[in-house]
């Protein structure tokens, strides 16, 4: 059977015409097999919903518990039956119950990976490459210039300010699932033992990584008296709140901001960042073409990102590519109250 048998593009995304089913659709369907809890990939409203437990978890706690007519859990690994095809679900790395969906159907494989990332998350399994005849694959950094330092060195850079100014509130800009909770894992792993502050738009998706037994520490939401007091502390916020009053009542605010996108100086630069710190979700150059390559993979679908650049490098090592040119996916957006962000604008986390 030929991939495009298998999995087609539609107006609501990829569509498996053999299983009766979208992956990651970006409107509603009736029904979805979703990688992970992300706005950009997890919407409400859909008939029915197969995904991991904790990703039904966290669309659960952003969109409400009816947020599908149905839901089912998908076990890691677990072969699940879907009209005419096989599909189970392996990690993908990117944030708490993330997932690759693993389809095949008449001697193909197709891997849909999601988002995914290979470096290491305490907050999440790390993740699994699939052998596979066709890898459809995001690029969000799929530029050579997208090299990701150790995220437990820009941890470091953190600690390195608070320990040389104690006098000064340290907020960190971070997204409000996967990315927050990673820091705060990093953090302690380093060895901060003290309180970690959090804006409002955080408690309840920490509390959430909790409840899954992800333990971060003792975790307090900022109250209005309290900014004056949170010298020599760390705070995470969603990112756009750095730039609120909210943000002014804090003593001397150090400006910090967990993203890859940090890797451009002129990013930083535009939202006023103090301290950049380099810590992404998402593969960079060097991992992306790592993981095409492991997958071994004769076809190579790229779905949003840096795309054309990802089907270049694929044609030099005699790899078929081709982009897909899907709307709809990026950067998860900081400016709504808890981090999700309504189905139309479709933005996804860095």
């Amino acid at each position: 059977m030929r991939a495009t048998d298998i999995l087609t593009l539609t107006p609501q995304g990829l569509y498996c015409p053999v299983g009766g089913f979208h992956v990651d659709p970006m409107r509603p369907v009736d029904r979805a097999l979703v990688t992970h809890g992300h706005s950009d990939h997890a919407r409400s409203g859909h008939g029915a919903v197969l995904a991991t437990s904790e990703t039904l978890a966290i669309m659960a706690a952003r969109y409400g518990a009816d947020f599908a007519g149905a839901t089912q859990a998908a076990a890691l690994g677990e072969t699940i039956r879907q009209g005419d095809v096989s599909v189970r679900f392996v990690p993908a790395g990117h944030v708490l119950g993330s997932a690759q969906i693993v389809i095949e159907a008449g001697g193909t494989r197709l891997v849909v990976s999601g988002d995914y990332k290979r470096g290491r998350d305490p907050t999440c399994l790390p993740c699994e490459i699939v052998p596979c005849d066709v890898f459809i694959t995001e690029a969000t950094f799929g530029l050579p210039i997208f090299r990701h330092p150790d995220a437990r060195a820009e941890v470091d850079k953190l600690l390195a300010s608070l320990t040389l100014f104690p006098e000064r509130a340290h907020l960190v800009g971070a997204y409000a699932l996967g990315k927050a909770q990673r820091v705060m894992a990093l953090l302690r792993e380093a060895g901060w033992d003290r309180p970690i502050w959090v804006h409002g738009a955080m408690e309840k998706l920490c509390a959430l990584y909790a409840d899954l037994g992800v333990d971060l520490g003792e975790i307090v939401k900022v109250q209005p008296g309290d900014r004056a007091k949170l010298a020599g502390e760390v705070i995470l916020c969603p990112p756009s709140a750095i730039q609120e009053v909210w943000a002014r009542k804090f003593p001397d605010p150090v400006a910090a901001f967990a993203s890859g996108w940090m890797r451009v100086r002129a990013r930083a630069r535009q939202k006023g960042v103090e301290l950049p710190m380099v810590i992404s979700d998402h593969c960079d150059w060097d991992d992306l073409t790592r993981s095409i390559l492991e997958t071994g993979a004769g076809e190579v679908w790229v779905t949003h990102g840096q795309e054309d650049a990802l089907v270049h490098w694929c044609g030099t090592m005699g790899i078929s590519a081709r982009p897909l040119h899907m709307l709809g996916y990026g950067d998860e957006g900081e400016d709504t109250a808890d981090g999700a962000v309504p189905a139309a604008q479709g933005e996804a986390s860095s």
